[in-house]
C-alpha cells in the first residue's frame, strides 16, 4: 500500500481517533450545548467584541475601513488573481481526469436530492442576493466611460465593444467564483463522506498534518473559516437590506435611514432564525426552491416585456466576447483597466473565497451519491449559465433603455446609489407597482437563504463537524451574522462591508490553495478503490 493511501485511508486507527473527536474530546457542554473548544470560544468571543467596538466607534471604523479596503485590493490583486487562476485549471484538469469517476460517499452511495432541489440549494447558497443587487449595477457601471472601469479599456460606444460591460459582469459572476466553491465544497464531501472524518475544514488537511490536524493546526484553520464565512456572509446581508430599504421608498415611500436598515436586518435575521429551527429540509430547502421559482418567474417577464429576440441573441454575443476575453480579464499583470481590476475584480475574488467556507461546506452536506466530474459539472458550469443568462437579460435591458434615451440606472449608478438601480430599471416596465414588491420579497428570501444556510455551516464548524448540533448555537450564530451586519453598516456602510470580506478572503485563500493539494491526494486513494 502506497504512503499515500495509508495517510488518506480510513483506516481503524484514524476512525477510533476522529470518532473521539465527534463524540467530543475537546468539546466542553454548559447549558447542555455542544461546543468546540476553543474553536467556538475563541471565534464567539472576537464576533462579540468586534460588534461592541465597531458600534461604539462608528466615525473610526468608517474612516479605517474607507482605507482598508482599497489598500487590500491594490496591494495583493496579482496574488488573489493567480490563485483563482489556479484554481480554474485544477477543476478542469480534474474533471477531465479519471478522478472524476469517484463517487462522493463510495461507489453505493446515491443522492439525497433530486437534481432540481440540490441545484436550487447550491445556486441559492451561492448566488444570494447578489444577482439582484449587481444585476443592472454592474453592466451599466463598466458601460459609463467617465467612471473609468471599463474592463480592459473597452468603450462599449465603439463598434465591437457593445457586450463589454456585460462581458465584464459575467466574468465576475462565472466559472473563475464557481472554481473556489468547487474546490472547497469537493475537499470537504471527498473527506466527510468518503474517508470518514468529521464535515469540517481541518479534516481537509489530514494529509499535511496527520493527527495533528486535531489540535492547534485545525483549530486555527477552522476558527479562520468561521470568520471568513461570517464576514463573507454579512456583506451580502447588508447588500441586502440596503437595497430592500430602498425599495421600500421606492415603491412605499417609506423614508431610507438608519434605523429602518437596522430593522430590516433584524426582521429578516428572525425570519433566518424561523428556517434554521425548522432544519435543512422542512426550511432551508423549501425556501431555496420557492426563491428559485420566484427568481425565474421575474427573469421571465422582464425577458417577454423588454426586446426578447434582442437580448436572446445578445446572450450568444455575450458567450462569445466571455471566451475570447477570459484570459487577458484573467490577467493580473501590465493592465490599463486598473479601476476594474482594483475596485471590482480583486474586491469579487476575495469575497468569493470568504463565502467558500460556507458555501463549500453547505453543498459538500448536500452532494452526497455525485461523482467529481457531476458535482463539478453541475456546480462550475450550470450556475455559471444561468449567472451570464440574468446578466445579459437585466444589464442588457438597462443599456437598451440608455440607448433609447431613458436615463434612471445611469443616474443612480453616477450617484453610486447602487441599491436602487433595479428599480430604476423595472419602474419603466408594465406593472410596477406589482412587479417591484415582488422583487422585494425576493431580495428578503434570498437573504433569508443565505443566512439560515451560513447559521448552520458556521453551526457545523464550531461544534467540531457534527450536523446535528444543538439548537441554541444554531441561535447564536443566525443572531450575531445580524449584529455583525448591523455593526458594518453603521461603521463605514459599503466600504465596511466590502472592507471586511476582503481581509479574511486573502488570508483564507493560502488554506483553499492547500485544499488543492488534499484534495488530489485524496481522490488518488479514493480512485484506486474503483
Amino acid at each position: 500500500m502506497s504512503k499515500t493511501k495509508k495517510m488518506l485511508d480510513p483506516d481503524p486507527r484514524v476512525m477510533d481517533f476522529s470518532t473521539e473527536y465527534e463524540l467530543g474530546q475537546d468539546n466542553i457542554r454548559p447549558f447542555g450545548l455542544d461546543l468546540h473548544n476553543p474553536v467556538f470560544l475563541v471565534s464567539a468571543i472576537v464576533i462579540v467584541g468586534f460588534v461592541m467596538v465597531a458600534l461604539a466607534n462608528q466615525e473610526a471604523a468608517a474612516s479605517f475601513f474607507g482605507w482598508f479596503r482599497p489598500f487590500l485590493t491594490s496591494t495583493f490583486d496579482w496574488f488573489l488573481m493567480l490563485s483563482v487562476n489556479i484554481m480554474v485549471v485544477f477543476c478542469f484538469f480534474l474533471a477531465l481526469s479519471p478522478l472524476g469517476k469517484v463517487k462522493i460517499g463510495g461507489k453505493d452511495a446515491v443522492p439525497d436530492y433530486s437534481y432540481a432541489g440540490w441545484i436550487a440549494m447550491l445556486f441559492s447558497a451561492g448566488i444570494g442576493i447578489g444577482l439582484l443587487f449587481f444585476g443592472v449595477l454592474e453592466p451599466m457601471y463598466y458601460s459609463i466611460p467617465e467612471l473609468n472601469t471599463l474592463p480592459l479599456g473597452s468603450d462599449p460606444s465603439l463598434p465591437g465593444n457593445e457586450n463589454m460591460g456585460i462581458v465584464g459582469t459575467v466574468y465576475h459572476w462565472g466559472i473563475s467564483g464557481w472554481a473556489v466553491y468547487v474546490v472547497v465544497g469537493l475537499c470537504l464531501a471527498i473527506f466527510c463522506y468518503n474517508l470518514g472524518l468529521p464535515l469540517t475544514l481541518r479534516s481537509a488537511f489530514y494529509p499535511i498534518f496527520g493527527e495533528r490536524v486535531w489540535g492547534w493546526p485545525g483549530h486555527v484553520i477552522d476558527t479562520l473559516a468561521v470568520f471568513a464565512t461570517l464576514f463573507g456572509l454579512t456583506t451580502s446581508l447588508g447588500l441586502g437590506a440596503q437595497q430592500v430599504a430602498a425599495g421600500l421608498n421606492d415603491v412605499f415611500g417609506i423614508p431610507v435611514s438608519s434605523s429602518l436598515v437596522v430593522w430590516l436586518i433584524l426582521g429578516i435575521t428572525a425570519i433566518a432564525l424561523g428556517s434554521v429551527l425548522l432544519g435543512m429540509d422542512a426550511g432551508v430547502k423549501r425556501l431555496s426552491e420557492i426563491n428559485m421559482i420566484m427568481a425565474a418567474c421575474l427573469f421571465v417577464f422582464v425577458l417577454l416585456v423588454g426586446p426578447t429576440f434582442d437580448l436572446i441573441a445578445q446572450f450568444g454575443g455575450v458567450l462569445k466576447d466571455y471566451v475570447v476575453a477570459f484570459v487577458p480579464l484573467s490577467n493580473p499583470f501590465g493592465r490599463d483597466d486598473l479601476g476594474y481590476m482594483h475596485g471590482w475584480t480583486t474586491f469579487y475574488w476575495a469575497w468569493w473565497i470568504a463565502w467558500s467556507p460556507f458555501v463549500g461546506m453547505f453543498i459538500a452536506r448536500i452532494s452526497k451519491g455525485r461523482t467529481v466530474r457531476e458535482f463539478i459539472l453541475c456546480v462550475l458550469i450550470a450556475p455559471s449559465l444561468v449567472c451570464a443568462l440574468w446578466m445579459t437579460v437585466f444589464g442588457g435591458l438597462a443599456l437598451d433603455q440608455l440607448a433609447n434615451g431613458y436615463t434612471g440606472a445611469k443616474d443612480v449608478v453616477v450617484a453610486y446609489q447602487p441599491e436602487l438601480s433595479l428599480f430604476r430599471m423595472l419602474d419603466q416596465l408594465p406593472l410596477y407597482n406589482i412587479i417591484a414588491p415582488i422583487s422585494l420579497v425576493l431580495i428578503v428570501i434570498f437573504f433569508v437563504t443565505s443566512s439560515d444556510s451560513g447559521s448552520l455551516v458556521i453551526d457545523t464548524i464550531t461544534a467540531g463537524g457534527k450536523m446535528d448540533a444543538p439548537v441554541a448555537q444554531r441561535v447564536f450564530w443566525c443572531t450575531f451574522e445580524g449584529l455583525v451586519a448591523i455593526a458594518l453598516l453603521l461603521g463605514g456602510g459599503l466600504n465596511a462591508l466590502q472592507g471586511a470580506a476582503v481581509s479574511m478572503g486573502i488570508p483564507f485563500t493560502l488554506v483553499v490553495l492547500a485544499m488543492c493539494y488534499c484534495l488530489y491526494k485524496a481522490l488518488r486513494s479514493e480512485r484506486q478503490k474503483i
